[in-house]
Formats: C-alpha cells, structure tokens, sequence
C-alpha cells in the first residue's frame, strides 16, 4: 500500500493531470455536489501527515538568520504583490482565480522546499527553518493579507478563514507534534526514522490527489462551458513562477553562499499548495472549486519546474562542495547497552533488518558494536541466549564528525570493513549514523 501510495508521491506530475481528467469526467456523468462531504476528510488527511514529520524545533536553531529574514521578506511582499499583480492583468473579471493565485502566493514552503534543496545539494537545515516560520507566519498574515488586498472586489468572509486555519492548520500542527513525540517516546528516534517517518509524506498525496479530484468534479460542468478557462489559468500561473524564479535566483546569488541561496530558492518558490487548496475547499463556499482550480493546476507547474531547476543549480551557483557526513547521516541510533543479553541483539536485529547496532554506556558514549557475525560466533560457542553483554567481544565502533567530509567516512568504512559509522554530538553522545543505504542513496540522487 505505502508503496504505490508513493509512487504517486513521486509522479505527481503525472497523477495531477490523471486526477484532474478522472474528476472532470466524473463531474460530467453525475451530480458532483455529494462529493463536498469528502472536502474536511480529505483536507485532513492532506495535512495532517505533514505535520506529524514537521521538526518544529529547528525553529530554535541559530546559524542563518540572514537567510531566514530574507527568505520571508520575499514570501510575504514580493511573491504576493507580484501574484496580485498578475491576478489583475489576467483575471479582471474572474476575481476569484485572481484569489486563487494570491492564497497560493500567499503560503510559502511545503516538504518539497526540503526534498528539492536536499536534491540540489543545498542548505537543508535553513531549508527546514524556512518551511515552519513559512507556515507559521503565513497561517497568521494570510486572511489578513487577502481582506486587505481582495476585500474591496471579493467577499472575504475573514472569520470563517480564521476558523478554518484552525481547523487545517493549527489543529493538525498540535496534534501531529503530539504524534510525532508520541511516536519518538514509544520507538525512539532511530526506529521512527527508519521505518515509521517515511509513511506519512505518501498519505498526504493520497489527500492531495484526492481534493484535485473533488475540485476538478465540481468544476466540471462549467469547464465544458468554456474549455479555453484552462489555458487561461495556466498562462500566468507559469508567469508568477517564472518570475519567483528569476527574483530568488537573483537574490540568492548576489547576497548568500550556494548552500543558503538554494534553500532561498525553494523556501520561495515552493508554495503550500496543499493547504491552500484546504482553504479554498473549506472557507469559500461555492467559490470554492473555482479558486481550486487554479490551486490544482499549480501543482503541476510546481513539480515540473522545481525538477527542472535541479539541472541547473550547479551552472547558477557554481559547483556543490565536498558532501559532507551531516549532510546525509540519520538521527537516532539503534542501540543496546550492556545489561542488555545476546537474545536483546538478536531480536533488535531481526526486528529491523540491521546488521549491527551500537553498545553505549551510560551516558549514551560507544563502547563497541555487536553485529550479526559476532553474535554467531557467540552461539557458535555455545553461550547462552541470556549471556549479557558485558561477556561478549564486540567490534570496534567506527566514530566520525559530522563535519568530517563523506569521502574521509568512506576511506574509514573501507579500512574497517565496517558499513556503519556512529557519529557523537559535542558531549561524546551518539546521536547519529551514517550507513551503506544512505550513501547509496545519496549518489543515486545526486
């Protein structure tokens, strides 16, 4: 399931489109009205699982604060004003397409502001900095910033968008916190990141792809109409993100290092699409599926050229330095420790598909790695099951910074033999990993 779940998540260039005719055609055949009954569902499963992998305490972080300001100052005057402007020139008697290229414009970052900067070899840390002071800020400006700009020429019903920032915003923001340290506490950081935080990301898009049908089957009837409407959308939707682009390129090369003017780029360009278009479907009434629309149809836009300006990062902004450990090691590490007996190895091994995991003291420091071949050759021997730890040989544990670059990790592991680096926080903690499967990964995405 979470595996086609996402192959959609990974072709939504192609899901989009498939959706929006699924939905347009559906809207044709039947009454589409019934459907609006799945908009509050759908919107939450939409948000929801994005708020569960959300790291809200990135927020107390320091180290880039030029980068963050900038970022915002951007989010929130030029990007509006220029999908204001836009709206205007294109949509003078359509003004709620025009409202919905400003509730868009108007809802900076998502999880794609992470993903594409991590593709691009960028700055991620200041790339998730970005994304929660973009959602946290917009959810507070954003009905303010429409009734102060549309208020005069569209019916802005400001408390009922309040109230719906509620309930698809700020409601799922606490409850998938809640969630998240929930989660954490019950099957610590290392279990949660392997296994239990890739889940959620594919269950927003089922949400996602599930609102464009709704929106797309409740604007069926007047899309057959007037099929030009489409192409009417389309024109300055590419229009507002082509000049995102050019304004965060610009800006991001003149002012920041490679690093942070990527995260720049996408922290700008990459709008909250999926909240937007739960607004739109929940506060607007009738209007709603009209302004959705051209929500919807941005998605597509989005992830086309989000991909499309990877290719060209490395030409914009000269080339990505050495990789460093901390660009790709994982929180959380598997561990034991000593009181803990070869039967405790052989379940967590087994239980998550390692090879090894680390033994630590007390204070969380390494004293040794038990792997599969030392808890063999231990059985092989004939200890027991319930023989402590304390009693058996383990391998030595391979430590490294996570400023040491990626080529210095992989001279290690080659000299060891050893496909698992642990790497300890300032106080001598562990409190990452460095594995096979992540630097695999990282060189067939770069």
């Amino acid at each position: 399931m979470i595996k086609r779940l996402s192959f959609l998540q990974k072709n939504l260039t192609v899901v989009i489109p498939l959706m929006m005719l699924a939905g347009f055609v559906t809207g044709l055949q039947i009454d589409a009205s019934p459907l609006k009954l799945l908009i509050m569902p759908l919107t939450f499963l939409m948000v929801y699982p994005m708020m569960v992998t959300l790291q809200l305490r990135k927020i107390v972080e320091g180290g880039d604060l030029k980068v963050q300001v900038v970022t915002q100052l951007l989010n929130f005057t030029v990007i509006p004003l220029c999908a204001l402007l836009i709206g205007k020139l294109f949509f003078p008697d359509s003004p709620y397409a025009a409202l919905g290229l400003l509730l868009a414009s108007l809802l900076p970052t998502s999880g794609m502001t992470i993903s594409w900067t991590g593709m691009a070899r960028g700055n991620v840390a200041a790339a998730i900095k970005i994304t929660v002071f973009g959602l946290l800020i917009g959810s507070v400006l954003t009905p303010v910033a429409i009734k102060l700009l549309m208020g005069a020429v569209v019916d802005i019903p400001l408390g009922k968008i309040f109230q719906q920032i509620l309930v698809v915003v700020l409601l799922p923001l606490v409850l998938g916190n809640i969630t998240q340290q929930l989660l954490l506490r019950t099957y610590g950081q290392a279990h949660y990141q392997k296994d239990i935080k890739p889940v959620f990301p594919p269950l927003s898009t089922l949400g996602v792809v599930g609102v464009v049908f709704v929106a797309m089957a409740l604007k069926a009837q007047s899309i057959a109409a007037n099929p030009a409407v489409l192409a009417g959308l389309i024109i300055p939707l590419v229009l507002l993100y082509a000049i995102n682009f050019v304004i965060s390129t610009l800006v991001g090369r003149l002012f920041f290092s490679r690093g942070d003017a990527i995260a720049l780029v996408y922290g700008t360009v990459m709008r909250n699409l999926s909240i937007a278009l739960a607004i739109a479907m929940t506060a607007f009434g009738k209007q709603g599926s009209e302004i959705a629309l051209i929500i919807a149809l941005a998605y597509i836009i989005q992830v086309q050229s989000a991909a499309w300006y990877v290719r060209f990062t490395d030409r914009l902004f000269g080339e990505a330095p050495e990789p460093l450990v901390q660009d790709i090691m994982l929180a959380g590490v598997f561990s034991l420790h000593l009181g803990n007996t070869l039967h405790d190895a052989l379940r967590l091994l087994a239980e998550e598909h390692i090879h090894a995991c680390a033994v630590l003291d007390s204070q969380d420091r390494p004293l040794g790695m038990i792997t599969a071949a030392v808890i063999l050759d231990a059985l092989a021997d004939g200890r027991p099951q319930d023989t402590p730890l304390t009693n058996i040989r383990l391998e030595p544990a391979l430590l490294i910074p996570a400023k040491a670059s990626l080529k210095e990790a992989l001279a290690r592991m080659k000299r060891a033999h050893e496909y698992k680096i642990l790497i300890p926080d300032e106080k001598g903690a562990i409190t990452h990993v460095l594995t096979q499967e992540e630097i695999i990964r990282h060189f067939i995405q770069g």
